[in-house]
């Protein structure tokens, strides 16, 4: 990438983050008008829920759609297909007459949003390696912690006068924008290291991750980590608005804080010397942070301790995605696109498998015990990466 110029980077990097940011503006825009979509649409709060599962299992299934495809065909062709679906199914969901509608049109939007997210790590990784891609995936990073911030705020105040449709017409506003971004992108990935020949060939190249022992044991941190993730983003707008009794904005600025932390943990990260270092101290602290609140949810039902091991809960993931992602990228260097999209597929199909769960009996308490199960899990998985030496660290101290 040195062949461009600063302005170019510049661009580029402020593109990857906005893509990367599609995950969370699928998933978190609407989350302040969840509770009255129910009333409007006549249905139940888990038909609701359904629809941010289904963004979620077509934010992993069009990774593993999209991601192998920018393998054969390159990067810039199948960006500019992903923006374009993601768009139509944003105008489409506007005219939704009932609610198994709308969700088939979200998970039309996650589909099409896979696209921006598997990419954006696919062209980092194509310009970047080692601790190079860990600097530019914590900027990313960092440009992407900016919209779960911005995200339910401004889905918040839309939605507080516009309804849930304008928050949807800022959604295809976004997508519109990022197809015409990605009009200028340049292609990252040269011909001569495109996958060739029959799709078997591309399976094949896909599988051949899957016995790669490192690759894996990062894949299940990562999985694990967004189990957390989802276990809170399901849980937070109902717990917040109907158990605590806050309004819609108030609830999107207990959300922006929250997001802010991540932000912190992901800049905090890079202040580790070895990236499996940083995994391992995120998973500890979010197992901690877990635990003490499934703890406290038995003993208190106070507000300001509930937000207060969410917010750090929220900052140990902001520790994990840099470093985990980083390490699983450089694990699966020989299939950039398959092993983005394998990443993005675990991340999101764990969160779609665990948002369903927390609806589960009372809320506030079930999405604590599914919030530390998975935190178990996650810290079993980092303590297995943070004994072994990975391929990458005998390369380069990584």
């Amino acid at each position: 990438m040195t062949s461009y110029g600063k302005r170019y980077l510049l661009f580029l990097i402020i593109l990857l983050g906005a893509l990367s940011a599609f995950g969370p503006f699928v998933t978190d825009f609407y989350l302040p008008v969840m509770p009255s979509m129910a009333s409007l649409f006549s249905t139940s709060a888990s038909m609701v829920q359904l629809g941010l599962a289904a963004s979620m299992v077509g934010l992993a299934v069009g990774q593993l759609i999209f991601g192998p495809l920018s393998d054969k065909w390159g990067r810039r062709p199948v960006l500019l297909a992903s923006m374009a679906l993601f768009s139509l199914a944003a105008f489409v969901s506007l005219f939704s007459p009932n609610i198994q509608f709308f969700n088939v049109c979200r998970f039309l939007q996650g589909l099409g949003g896979a696209g921006g997210i598997v990419l954006s790590r696919s062209i980092a990784t194509d310009c970047w390696s080692g601790r190079e891609l860990a600097k530019s995936i914590t900027i990313i990073s960092a440009i992407n912690g900016v919209a779960p911030v911005a995200a339910p705020v401004i889905g918040g105040f839309t939605g507080q006068f516009t309804g849930w449709k304008g928050i949807f017409i800022i959604l295809l506003v976004i997508g519109v924008s990022l197809f015409v971004m990605s009009l200028l992108f340049r292609e990252s990935f040269p011909i001569e290291k495109r996958i060739s020949g029959s799709w078997k060939m591309v399976a094949h190249s896909f599988l051949r991750l899957f016995r790669h022992r490192y690759f894996n044991i990062y894949l299940a941190v990562y999985g694990f980590g967004y189990c957390v993730l989802f276990g809170y983003l399901s849980s937070a707008s109902f717990i917040v608005q109907d158990h605590f009794g806050f309004n819609e904005i108030q609830f999107s600025l207990v959300f922006a804080l929250n997001a802010f932390g991540s932000i912190i943990g992901s800049v905090l990260a890079l202040k580790f010397k070895e990236m499996k270092n940083a995994a391992f101290f995120a998973m500890s602290g979010i197992f901690i942070s877990a635990g003490m609140q499934f703890l406290f949810s038995f003993i208190s039902d106070s507000f300001w301790i509930y937000e207060s091991f969410t917010f750090l809960i929220l900052l140990f993931l902001g520790f994990m995605y840099p470093s985990v992602t980083s390490l699983t990228m450089e694990e699966g260097k020989e299939a950039v696109g398959s092993a983005s999209a394998i990443l993005g597929t675990v991340g999101y199909l764990s969160g779609g498998l665990i948002s369903p769960l927390v609806g589960f009996g009372d809320i506030y308490f079930t999405s604590a015990i599914v919030v530390f199960i998975c935190s178990v899990g996650g810290l079993a998985f980092g303590f297995i990466a943070w004994r072994r030496i990975s391929v990458c660290s005998e390369k380069g101290n990584y």
